[in-house]
């Protein structure tokens, strides 16, 4: 904290500065009063943190901590400016609790968490004022790596992630003389087949080692430049890493059987690809260092002094409080005053009808029901769904996938097919959004997105759209942030994933017919719709 002595004030000291007590308490008082008011963010956090891609969560605070405390070393002890600048501190405070108001509101405890990294570092700017707060960035802006990443953005990532890992995996794999071959994220031994997972994308590897370049490029002593290169290279390294542990599960399922692939052993192989990564970003500042005129020793190099911490500490009992530090209070205690005075905000869930009771048979078709496995079901994350295959004699058969969530704020949240159909092997071969018309229905004419996919020599015709409270979206970034705007004006986050799919075949008319097909069983299915995901 900022140690601002007053040469006025009581005798007693501490670390060579007067005791203030009263400074001190001011500054406990900020924190306490503001804790109602971010409280949904910090619960999101510790859900967060409790998964294996942000388990290393509570280390940032702890690690953000140390870097304060290394640049308050080269703070003078004494240096109390009542006319220091605190009013820019107060405006970004006021950012913050704005932001996080707006995410309590909304119901979206994500945009809390993420508001209190600005608060922060309003408080730092109040307590330090401008000039000497803003040099306190690196710290507070550390803290971004304690936070879970949007959902949409994470599945979009790991997803990407998933398919490039795929693909270096099975290079390592084939170096090794081994056949091998990729569908999707399947790698095929022949005899044994692997699933490159979600969890297996290398995200659970990334944040952290990210975390740790960003403290790495921190402590490092040299050129700008090398810092640069040790922050941008963590994501490829750890890119690189992963595949490689990846090939070698492959190669060792390969001669030893599946058993390498599950149990003790994955998880040890997970360890020792995490100590690579950091062992070669060492590797890489040794390299660097050697490129300068006069290199240091590694030791040297990065700067892990942590003495003085305990009397720099202490300084925070030296704290003398401002007219802006007492505003601060004010305001982030007025705002949880009237956050737990406030009304709950209003979650809307409608009337439906659960999928377990939607028609067996539409225009004549059959429908023959099927069950997710658990880990599909689980990434989906839906409060209901339907996947069933309608049929009838002579004809292709149409899929039809349906996804409802109550809360689209939480949990896995809708997953477009544009990102999903690649990891089974699918490839789209166009994507374009594609104007229906069904009169005898309440959707009228809107867009769907209109796909073809293809795998191997089989093609499919695929028809989806986001249904959100009476919209029809094909952008699943737009419906994310209609949920935002309905929950704020409707209080609803509801909303559900369509998707009708049906084969194209040349021998059956090839596309055209696929296209009719599946027209014919969309105004049949449409008209019952509304029951199971309302307007």
């Amino acid at each position: 904290m900022s140690v601002i002595g007053d040469p006025k004030s009581p005798t007693v000291s501490i670390a060579g500065l007067p005791l203030n007590p009263v400074g001190f308490g001011a500054f406990v008082l900020l924190i306490l009063v503001s804790i109602p008011f971010f409280l949904a963010g910090f619960i999101e956090l510790a859900v967060n943190w409790a998964t294996p891609e942000y388990s290393h969560g509570p280390l940032i605070p702890v690690i953000s901590l140390y870097l304060f405390l290394r640049e308050m070393r080269r703070v003078p002890q004494v240096g109390y400016e009542p006319d220091a600048k605190r009013w820019q501190g107060l405006l970004v405070l006021l950012l913050g609790l704005v932001i996080a108001g707006f995410g309590n509101l909304v119901l979206i405890p994500d945009i809390v968490a993420y508001a209190f990294i600005i608060w922060v570092m309003g408080v730092v700017l109040v307590i330090f004022g401008w000039e000497r707060g803003k040099t306190h960035w690196a710290p507070v802006l550390h803290l971004i790596f304690m936070l879970p990443l949007p959902q949409f953005m994470y599945w979009q990532l790991s997803i990407f992630l998933q398919g490039i890992s795929s693909q270096i995996g099975v290079w390592f794999v084939e170096l090794a003389q081994i056949p091998v071959f990729l569908d999707g994220n399947i790698i095929d031994l022949g005899i044994y087949k692997l699933q490159v997972a979600e969890a297996c994308s290398g995200l659970r590897y990334l944040f952290p080692i990210l975390s740790f370049s960003y403290l790495f490029s921190i402590l490092y002593r040299g050129p700008m430049w090398h810092k640069a290169v040790l922050l941008l290279s963590a994501a490829p390294i750890t890119v690189l890493m992963n595949s490689f542990r990846i090939g070698m599960i492959g190669i060792l399922v390969n001669y030893y059987g599946i058993e390498q692939a599950e149990g003790f052993l994955h998880f040890f192989e997970g360890w020792v690809i995490f100590l690579s990564c950091v062992g070669i970003l060492f590797l890489m500042a040794i390299c660097l260092q050697r490129l300068t005129p006069n290199p240091l020793p590694l030791g040297d190099a990065i700067d892990l002094d942590t003495s003085g911490f305990g009397p720099i500490l202490a300084r925070a009992l030296a704290m003398v409080p401002s007219v802006a530090l007492i505003l601060a209070i004010g305001m982030s205690g007025t705002m949880s005053l009237l956050w737990l005075n406030a009304p709950s905000p209003q979650h809307i869930v409608p009337d439906r009808t659960p999928f377990m009771l939607f028609p067996r048979e539409i225009d004549g078709r059959y429908a023959s029901f099927e069950s997710l496995s658990p880990s599909v079901a689980a990434v989906l994350d839906a409060d209901d769904y339907v996947s069933a295959n309608y049929s009838r004699e002579r004809e292709m058969p149409i899929n039809f996938f349906i996804a409802y969530y109550e809360n689209q704020t939480e949990g896995g949240g809708i997953h477009s097919p544009e990102v999903c159909l690649p990891v089974g092997g699918w490839e789209m071969f166009s994507l374009a959004p594609y104007e229906m018309s069904f009169p005898d229905t309440v959707y009228g004419t809107f867009e769907v997105n209109r796909a073809v996919i293809q795998k191997g020599l089989s093609k499919q015709l695929v028809y989806y759209w986001f249904e959100q409270r009476g919209r029809r979206m094909t952008n699943d970034f737009a419906a994310k942030f209609t949920v935002v705007y309905d929950s704020w004006t409707r209080g609803r986050l509801d909303g559900a994933l369509v998707r009708f799919v049906t084969p194209i075949a040349d021998e059956d008319g090839g596309e055209a017919a696929a296209e009719a097909r599946l027209q014919v069983f969309m105004a049949e299915a449409l008209k019952k719709l509304p029951r199971y995901v309302p307007e």
